[in-house]
């Protein structure tokens, strides 16, 4: 049986401003109608070749695949990153943890964020390679290119390994410009999809004898991780990895790497153009998100959150526009959207973020309005969850329930709180310094609107007493 192992790590900047760090690239529907781990789930359930998976995340990201999984129905183990470290050291960490149990099993590797919409095809082109892994390879799949791509990179195929679909990797091409990959399809490369087959053993030696920095780094971080419900949290021992790609650290040094050329269709969305292309076009070729109204405008993508958007008399635009700020570029520049948010990031008084919506737990929230001495905050709790019990030292706070039941607890001391049910249209006020909790206890999400008022209203104004969700009390 294989074993997937699924990687929900990395920040999706080139997607900004939907993208963020709190909310990234598999967990934003994209493409298809559904986030893109959610879609991975649903090309994988079904096919008996293919076991419970294991899910490699960020701390900071847990919550949104365990609402996933649970969406899906799917049981998985989890392995819970206390921070990202690049894609050898979440491969080294899942091989570790499977080898450990049982040294053939067969892993495939598959980023979380890739669409490929012919589940069939993939399926087989994964029969195909088990072969080649079987007799010790690390067998990545690679894709035809079907233009000249800057964003990714390239592998060219060599021999043919024994009968089977598998060819030995004669060259890696790192991302190429322009010329350079224009050069690289005319000679018959194909894209590094990142994705692989490979037995847990194979992997853990082949990390082993090309990186064992990162090796050690997930052999501790496992071997002292601490087990809760189905996710294990790796150890601190993780962070002492070089943050390094698996292609980097082992693909292009291993003797053993092998490449089976894709028989589905695929795309990485990691750019807005890459999106506007795996997305349904109009008659114009344009692809419209939300309240957008285009006039002479063709092969272009427009994208809103919420204001109403008009474009008119352009081609091969990218306009996306969020909750909190506005994307304008060109399908041709889309790839250098990264570059343009750590410009925005490294600016001081860059409002970045501000109003977007923040991902906990226990469900978001999104300010409304901002000011200087008050703030306008929706808050919404998924069922059965609750945030922390706490308060606030230069703000009182003001609540008024708009969806569902809410239960609030406050008091002026952890012995005597009180809890109470607050209904749709019903309010609470919180004075500056007294403790309080808020709960949805409903099947339904519960939305409630805050009004903010002190003379500070940071989210670092918070002294925790309690949390669910192994937060720093006190």
């Amino acid at each position: 049986m294989i074993i997937p192992v699924i990687l929900c790590g990395g920040a999706g900047t080139r997607l900004w401003p939907v993208s963020r760090r709190d909310a990234p690239k598999p967990f934003l529907p994209l493409v298809g109608g559904d986030w893109t781990f959610a879609l991975t789930l649903a090309r994988l359930a079904g096919d008996p070749q293919f076991g419970p998976p294991v899910v490699v995340a960020g701390a900071a990201h847990r919550h949104l695949v365990e609402a996933t999984l649970s969406r899906a129905g799917t049981a998985a183990t989890m392995l819970v990153e206390p921070a990202p470290r690049d894609t050898a050291a979440a491969i080294a960490a899942a091989a570790t943890f499977l080898a450990d149990r049982d040294p053939g099993a067969m892993l495939l590797v598959l980023p979380a964020d890739h669409v490929i919409r012919d589940a069939a095809g993939f399926s087989g082109t994964v029969r195909s390679a088990l072969a080649a892994a079987e007799g010790g390879r690390i067998v990545v799949f690679g894709v035809r290119p079907a233009r000249p791509a800057v964003d990714f990179g390239y592998i060219k195929a060599g021999e043919p390994i024994g009968a089977g679909a598998a060819r030995a990797v004669e060259a890696f091409a790192e991302k190429p410009d322009a010329d350079r990959a224009a050069a690289l399809v005319a000679a018959g490369y194909l894209w590094n999809s990142g994705m692989f087959l490979m037995r847990a053993e194979t992997a853990r030696a082949e990390i082993g004898k090309h990186a064992d920095a990162v090796a050690a780094a997930a052999r501790d971080a496992v071997a002292t991780a601490s087990a809760d419900d189905h996710a294990l949290r790796l150890a601190e021992a993780f962070l002492a990895a070089p943050a390094v790609s698996f292609d980097r650290a082992v693909m292009e040094k291993t003797a053993l790497a092998a490449v089976v050329e894709a028989g589905f269709d695929w795309s990485d969305i990691g750019t807005w153009s890459a999106v506007w292309e795996a997305a349904t076009k109009d008659d114009g070729g344009n692809v419209t998100v939300g309240d957008a109204v285009l006039l002479d405008t063709r092969d272009s993508y427009v994208s809103t959150a919420r204001p109403k958007v008009g474009v008119v008399g352009v081609a091969d635009a990218v306009v996306v526009a969020g909750d909190d700020a506005v994307l304008v570029t060109t399908r041709a520049n889309a790839d250098k959207v990264k570059e343009l948010v750590a410009v925005i990031e490294a600016t001081p008084e860059a409002m970045f973020g501000d109003f977007a919506h923040h991902y906990r737990p226990w469900g978001h929230y999104q300010s409304l309005e901002v000011g200087t001495t008050h703030q306008v905050k929706r808050i919404v709790v998924n069922p059965g969850h609750r945030l922390s019990l706490q308060k606030h030292a230069h703000r009182a706070e003001h609540w008024t329930v708009v969806a569902g039941t809410a239960e609030i607890t406050v008091g002026t001391d952890v012995s005597a709180l009180e809890t109470k049910t607050v209904r749709l249209g019903e309010h609470v006020y919180i004075p500056k310094s007294v403790l309080h909790r808020l709960a949805n206890r409903g099947t339904t999400p519960m939305a409630l609107i805050e009004v903010q008022v002190g003379d500070y209203l940071g989210e670092d104004d918070i002294v925790r007493y309690e949390d669910d969700y192994g937060r720093v009390v006190g």
